[in-house]
């Protein structure tokens, strides 16, 4: 094989469909859009959504309770991902997201009570339940809300 003899594969390269050009194009005049109606008016066509009158389907289907546009999203930390960090380590969030425990601090991070904590640390989040801060104190450890 030599550079002039490249071609690219089999049907990777599709020529535009130019339409309006003519009667031998097989897409002059109307240009594929059919005569008169909805679809053949420049900026015709329908909204997203629209069933041609029909009641469309988001009013049809009925609305339930309510989205809190302030939520805010923690992300979770147990205490089982604490025993990781050696004894008398300061834990903050900016150790966690490092060291690759959580992706993103979002809005916070919480810490939960689930596994048994062997490891006396110093853990900085912004919220702890009430079972996480027992058990670090429980360790020998302490908690701060940050």
């Amino acid at each position: 094989m030599k550079l002039h003899e490249l071609k690219p594969s089999e049907g990777s390269r599709k020529v535009r469909n130019r339409v309006g050009r003519g009667i031998a194009s097989g897409n002059g005049k109307t240009a594929g859009r059919g005569h008169k109606g909805q679809n053949a008016r420049s900026g015709g066509g329908v909204r997203p959504g629209f069933e041609g009158g029909q009641m469309p389907i988001f009013r049809r289907l009925p609305k339930r309770g309510f989205t809190n546009p302030t939520r805010k999203e923690f992300a979770i930390v147990n205490l089982e991902t604490l025993n990781r960090f050696e004894a008398g380590t300061e834990v903050t969030p900016e150790l966690l997201i490092e060291s690759g425990v959580v992706s993103s601090a979002k809005d916070g991070i919480k810490v939960l009570g689930n596994g048994k904590l062997e490891n006396k640390l110093t853990v900085k989040a912004h919220k702890f339940s009430a079972s996480a801060k027992e058990a670090i104190e429980a360790a020998g450890g302490t908690t701060e809300v940050v």
